[in-house]
């Protein structure tokens, strides 16, 4: 056998640490690989937001002008809307028929306000029917005109108490079926079972008249065939659902059916609005997400 010479202990040497830089780079590949086929199925789940929680988002910062004093069915509200200059923004996309959506919820959901502000000068007013004293929420929604995701609006978030005495409610469990104020019947007839986190869902509900008829055709409202937010009974941020149904649109067996993705584990307060015989009807569910 041929005994090695220096220059073969040379190339074994160069051979090994090619070999083990390989093996490394091998191993350091794996987990970028398992890390990018992640973010590419991260990728196509879509996202779910949890809004409100803050009064500054996007840029945007919402600025008290008059907050309510007290209850009252007609209390008044002012507040701007800053961007990042800080200067007042009064020009945002139309959003369902309104630049502007204001939601005000109590910390128990027992009171559910959805109305919409008008623009005088640089300041957005409105007015809420405050019947109760607790711990509440107002929330102002606006879908800025260089946004990127026209689905997604902006929702700034400020709390607020009502002095006085205050009668909480709890907030109701899980359940299929609710009755409005006005009579009608909505149920859900999607899988009951709880909603899973961060994953798209088609909630699907059955709307009945108070004779327990199917409703064939619902009115526009907002430009579509009902609106819905549903609120976290903990955190208090709000999550928007889309309709289905075209506008106008015969419902199949009277069910509307609203695309939802959750962003938080809890419990949520759905509140459906939807428009039929010349009334406006709310619903109010609460749903699971697990």
């Amino acid at each position: 056998m041929r005994k090695l010479g220096v220059t073969d202990w040379i190339f074994a040497l160069v051979a090994v640490v090619v070999v083990a830089a390989g093996a490394f780079m091998l191993f350091r590949s794996t987990p970028g690989s398992v890390h990018s086929q992640h973010q590419q199925a991260a990728a196509v789940v879509p996202a779910g937001h949890s809004d409100g929680l803050s009064e500054v988002e996007g840029g945007y910062r919402f600025e008290r002008v008059v907050m309510p004093a007290g209850r009252g069915p007609s209390v008044p509200v002012a507040f701007r809307v800053l961007g990042a200059d800080g200067k007042p923004v009064t020009r945002f996309l139309d959003n369902q028929t309104k630049q502007m959506h204001f939601f005000v919820v109590r910390d128990d959901m027992n009171v559910f306000r959805h109305v919409h502000p008008t623009l005088d000068g640089d300041t957005w007013h409105t007015a809420v029917d405050l019947p109760d004293g607790g711990a509440y929420r107002m929330f102002a929604e606006f879908i800025p005109l260089d946004t990127k995701d026209p689905r997604h609006p902006v929702v700034l978030g400020v709390p607020f108490s009502v002095a006085g005495d205050t009668s909480l409610v709890p907030v109701p469990a899980p359940e299929a079926r609710t009755v409005t104020a006005t009579g009608y019947t909505v149920t859900r007839v999607d899988e009951a079972a709880a909603l899973p986190l961060l994953s798209e869902r088609s909630l699907r509900f059955a709307i009945r008249t108070p004779d327990g008829e199917p409703v064939e055709k619902l009115d526009p409202h907002l430009g579509a065939n009902g609106h819905m937010t549903g609120f976290h009974t903990m955190l208090l941020s709000a999550t928007h659902m889309h309709p289905v149904e075209p506008v106008s649109a015969p419902l199949i067996d009277g069910e509307l059916t609203f695309r939802s993705v959750f962003a938080e584990r809890g419990e949520y307060r759905l509140f459906l609005e939807f428009s039929h015989g010349g009334r406006l009807h709310t619903a109010a569910l609460t749903v699971a997400v697990e």
